[in-house]
């Protein structure tokens, strides 16, 4: 009779916490809502978040606030949203190098990538882009690999994260070539030195170098994806210019929450989040920026999480990089 009468309270307080956390997505928001942004304003992560706060905040009704929190690659920015309360007021902008790269490549980013955040959606998939300064003298990429084959480590190369970085080893490896890396916090300082003449190329996101394309005042080479992007439909794809195997790995931006957060919670958010990413406006100024919105279900963008932190390991490994 006792194990009967535990077995029902068990099943009572299940179904009313169902009933409770069920309730309060309904409810949610009703107070402003945080997305926390582990890079400097001026880049792709800032630029998508913005676009897609504007249309949260529509559906919500309610103030979404752009909270900017550079540093460490995007580590420092990420470990806060893994410490915020989970209680979906507290957002993170979920980067691709940040959660696939950086576990490598730090001794301790002080979180599980895997384990502490929970994926609501993947937001957009995109190429990494080659700028240069006008003034510099490669105008392909042969041309590139020419020149840094007789002046090796010359020439430098700017990231604002630990993908644009990766992407730059990864050219390294497949042309046998010798760059000097520079890294930023972020790609708004890191494009200003590039126009500044300070560095020679950046390995970009389509978002940060397109504008300054299309005005003439950075060049680009190439972009590291299989198709060309509509943002630069001029310029030539990797396998086009001879390397393929540049373009297998997009980049990729989503977002997530802390562990622990409710289902029901992270199941609205999914909901909110793809139809933000679905309006005519959204799509339009995503396209501008030389990105592509894939919203994903949180399972999905969970498995390619795991799937690219496995991939991206072995990048690393075999160059042998770690930060300093």
């Amino acid at each position: 009779m006792n194990r009967l009468i535990t077995r029902l309270l068990t099943g009572l307080c299940a179904t009313l916490l169902a009933v409770l956390f069920t309730g309060s997505a309904m409810a949610f928001p009703d107070k402003p809502v945080r997305i926390i942004v582990a890079f400097p304003p001026g880049g792709g992560t800032d630029a998508l978040t913005r676009i897609i706060s504007v249309e949260l905040g529509k559906i919500w009704n309610q103030q979404v606030i752009v909270d900017n929190r550079p540093g460490a690659q995007g580590n420092i920015g990420t470990l806060a949203g893994v410490k915020a309360p989970p209680d979906g007021y507290t957002i993170t902008l979920a980067h691709q190098g940040v959660l696939t790269i950086n576990p490598y490549i730090y001794n301790n980013i002080g979180f599980d990538p895997v384990k502490d955040l929970l994926p609501i959606t993947r937001a957009t998939e995109q190429p990494f882009v080659l700028v240069v300064n006008p003034t510099f003298a490669a105008r392909t990429l042969r041309d590139l690999v020419e020149m840094a084959k007789k002046q090796p480590g010359k020439f430098t190369f700017a990231s604002s994260a630990s993908g644009p970085q990766m992407a730059g080893e990864m050219f390294k490896l497949a042309s046998g070539t010798s760059l000097l890396h520079v890294a930023y916090k972020g790609a708004g300082p890191a494009i200003i030195d590039l126009l500044g003449g300070q560095v020679d190329m950046m390995f970009a996101n389509p978002a940060s170098a397109s504008p300054h394309v299309k005005s003439g005042k950075l060049r680009a080479l190439v972009v590291f994806g299989k198709k060309r992007i509509d943002a630069m439909p001029e310029v030539p794809t990797a396998a086009e210019a001879g390397y393929p195997q540049l373009g297998e790995t997009p980049e990729w931006y989503g977002y997530a929450v802390p562990v622990g957060t409710p289902q029901a919670i992270i199941n609205k958010l999914n909901a909110d989040f793809t139809a933000a990413l679905k309006t005519p406006e959204a799509q339009k100024s995503i396209q501008t920026l030389g990105l592509t919105a894939s919203p994903s279900t949180p399972e999905e963008f969970a498995r390619q999480i795991k799937a690219d932190n496995e991939a991206w390991g072995k990048v690393v490994k075999a160059a042998g990089v770690k930060a300093e």
